[in-house]
């Protein structure tokens, strides 16, 4: 296989755009840094492009390896013809690979093998020829032995092994996994007295060729808490049809008996077989598309617009133990801690008030953040009473504490805040993620922040590399300052390992704030390779070189130097903001015309007018903020028709959860997002994203709220 080739067809790009691409990934960079910085090389392919055809690659690469060891075993064997060299060859995936070996592979004792075992091999080729003027009975006697005891025990076992020649045909399977992808049905029963969440799956069928995608997720963890029975079913004469037309010919004893091999071979070897290729086919389906919009809602959180410049107060809801308390300068360290009693069963209203006015006043406090769990509701209704009260233009919202607990029980956690408590490093964890959700949210497994669905169903290995993909592309996009980042965040740039992210940590509390990318140079285990793919994510706000706040790699100061030099402008005026000088001359000549004098890529310059036109941009900025409240609401408040505005807070197959204010989010099925046909709500919301939902009904007793995103007429 010419990899490269196959790649640039299925990509559709250029053939050196994957010559490239495949040289920088071998050659040991990092998916950011290739992104970011080698535009000219692949064609300014974005990092998503580049993660699929690096994992794309590494597919046909281990398909190669299997066709060479599949040649090699049946070589071995001295079975090699030059009609299975030509179908190994044209195979283009690890399926058909294991179709074809499928009859060479050394197999376990079964029935065919003892029939080999036997010698009744040769009988069962001439039944399988099916001659008329052949006599199955008669041939059989001449097989009768120690071993064989009877003409009837050498056709059983004749048909024993054709029915395994049936079974390893590579083309009866492709045959029959396609009849069952085009007619199969998906037939779900329930396994037990009390479904509980799995009710309606009870009696539940459809076709294989429609079943969406969340059902089979639900279907799959209901059959493996054995609460539900799944079977795909298919019509027998349909799936019989595949095996007697390329097996069954003529009308004679042999025939009898091959059809007989033919139903044995259907019942008990093929169809099971295919049925849990069918089954795991949709189990991967479901997964891989499960996995894309987990890592899309992930990016999408992850890149929520900061609220920074403002000293937050902290709130983790509780009922017996209280609300705990912590108080954050505008860079997210501690200021100051407490304990609250502002819920049942304590109901301290009034001394709680009190002490959380005087941390408001002491340190100019901004900003509640509240978390979502246990006793959020009371803690609202608290934190928007305190507001009206103070009536100083203080506003609060409610963050998902996904993940908080997890991450405050951590290693990490008790390394960071080793003077608190799990509970009240929970309620820093909640300020900072209002503050700076990135810088937060890094320290926590994607897995537990709370933005997909069935994601303990998922495979693990395929979910963590897709959600390590998505924190790494997040935190290099944005950038992160070098001189406050944690050991979490700096070891998700790209190149930096955890040790070295440490080290970076380390010589920082030794030796003072950096004041240039150089000095990473002296930075124990970060050689040139790491500081070619991690300094140009790190910044410098306040350093030695102005170019050092921005995206523009070290390797390409040189370039930046000569274009503000071209365009009379100094590096003070970049620090200033003042740049009319750079724009003109931007604009009078093209960036082609620019690139061409400068002796570099257009991409490249593209990218350095972009970065020292706005140093330190964050490019979470230009997102819409996230919305801040000062008062509350409650299920009860909510009317049919009643207009709203709210936060997505997850987006999944059947519909998005609406955050309205109140303590229970409220679904929008994916029926009432658009009047358009959408095949996924993704395509319309993401998450972060305020929209204008109407209340449709609510149900107190279970704690649902349906809602629309279609305007009531």
């Amino acid at each position: 296989m010419n990899i490269i080739e196959t790649l640039a067809n299925e990509f559709n790009v250029k053939t050196h755009q994957i010559e490239n691409t495949v040289k920088l990934l071998d050659d040991g960079n990092t998916i950011p840094f290739i992104a970011r910085y080698r535009k000219e090389a692949t064609g300014s392919l974005d990092d998503q492009i580049l993660r699929a055809i690096s994992d794309r690659l590494d597919y046909l690469r281990s398909l190669d390896e299997q066709k060479e060891k599949v040649i090699a075993s049946i070589t071995q064997q001295g079975a090699m013809t030059d009609e299975i060299a030509a179908a190994i060859d044209s195979a283009k995936t690890l399926t058909e690979i294991d179709d074809i070996y499928r009859p060479y592979r050394p197999k376990r004792k079964t029935r065919a093998s003892v029939a080999k075992a036997k010698g009744l091999e040769p009988l069962a080729n001439d039944i399988l020829k099916q001659s008329s003027d052949f006599d199955p009975l008669s041939a059989a006697e001449n097989y009768i032995n120690e071993e064989v005891s009877s003409a009837k025990e050498a056709l059983d076992g004749a048909c024993d092994i054709i029915a395994e020649i049936i079974s390893d045909d590579a083309n009866v399977r492709r045959q029959l996994r396609y009849m069952l992808r085009a007619h199969g049905v998906l037939t779900v029963k329930g396994n037990a007295q009390d479904l509980g969440v799995y009710e309606k799956y009870a009696e539940h069928s459809e076709p294989v060729s429609k079943i969406a995608n969340h059902r089979i997720l639900a279907v799959n963890r209901g059959e493996k808490e054995n609460i539900l029975k799944v079977s795909i079913e298919l019509d027998n004469s349909i799936g019989m049809s595949v095996l007697t037309g390329l097996y069954v010919n003529g009308a004679n004893a042999s025939s009898d008996l091959v059809l007989a091999a033919a139903q044995d071979s259907y019942s008990r070897l093929v169809y099971p077989a295919v049925e849990r290729e069918i089954r795991n086919d949709l189990t991967d389906r479901a997964c891989e598309e499960s996995i894309k919009v987990f890592a899309k809602n992930t990016a999408q959180l992850l890149m929520q617009p900061p609220v920074p410049g403002r000293v937050t107060i902290g709130l983790d809801p509780g009922y017996r133990t209280g609300c705990k308390v912590a108080v954050v300068d505008e860079t997210g360290k501690v200021l100051d801690t407490a304990v609250i009693y502002c819920a049942p069963p304590h109901s301290k209203i009034e001394e709680a008030k009190k002490i959380i006015k005087d941390l408001v006043r002491k340190y100019g406090v901004k900003m509640f953040a509240i978390g979502n769990g246990t006793a959020s509701h009371e803690t609202e209704v608290f934190a928007a009473d305190v507001i009206r009260e103070l009536d100083c233009g203080i506003t609060y919202m409610v963050v998902s504490e996904a993940g908080a607990s997890v991450y405050s029980a951590s290693k990490l956690a008790a390394e960071e805040f080793p003077q608190y408590d799990v509970s009240l490093r929970s309620a820093v964890s909640i300020a900072r993620r209002l503050q700076d959700p990135l810088a937060e949210l890094v320290k926590i497994d994607p897995k537990s922040i709370g933005v997909g669905q069935y994601q303990h169903d998922m495979p693990q290995k395929e979910l963590n590399h897709a959600l390590d993909a998505v924190v790494e592309d997040c935190v290099n996009s944005v950038g992160v300052d070098l001189n406050t980042a944690s050991p979490s965040l700096l070891k998700r740039v790209a190149g930096i390992s955890s040790a070295v992210a440490e080290n970076i940590v380390k010589y920082r509390e030794e030796n003072g704030a950096f004041t240039s990318r150089k000095q990473l140079l002296k930075v124990p285990k970060l050689g040139p390779k790491a500081f070619e793919q991690c300094a140009g994510f790190l910044r410098i706000p306040g350093g030695e070189n102005v170019l050092d706040n921005t995206a523009v790699h070290p390797e390409s100061y040189e370039t930046a130097e000569n274009l503000l030099k071209l365009c009379g402008v100094s590096k003070s005026d970049i620090a200033c903001g003042n740049i009319s000088l750079l724009t003109e001359t931007v604009k009078k000549r093209s960036v082609k015309e620019l690139a061409k004098d400068l002796s570099t890529g257009e991409p490249t310059l593209a990218d350095i007018i972009s970065e020292i036109s706005k140093p330190g941009r964050d490019p979470r900025e230009e997102l819409p903020k996230p919305m801040l409240r000062t008062d509350v609401m409650s299920m009860e408040d909510l009317k049919p028709g009643m207009e709203l505005k709210g936060t997505v807070r997850n987006v999944i197959d059947f519909g998005a959860f609406i955050d309205v204010g109140v303590h229970q989010d409220g679904l929008v099925h994916i029926s009432q997002i658009s009047d358009n046909y959408i095949k996924h709500p993704s395509e319309v919301l993401k998450v972060g994203q305020i929209v204008t939902v109407w209340v449709l009904s609510v149900d107190t007793a279970k704690k649902r709220i349906s809602l629309t995103m279609k305007k009531p007429y």
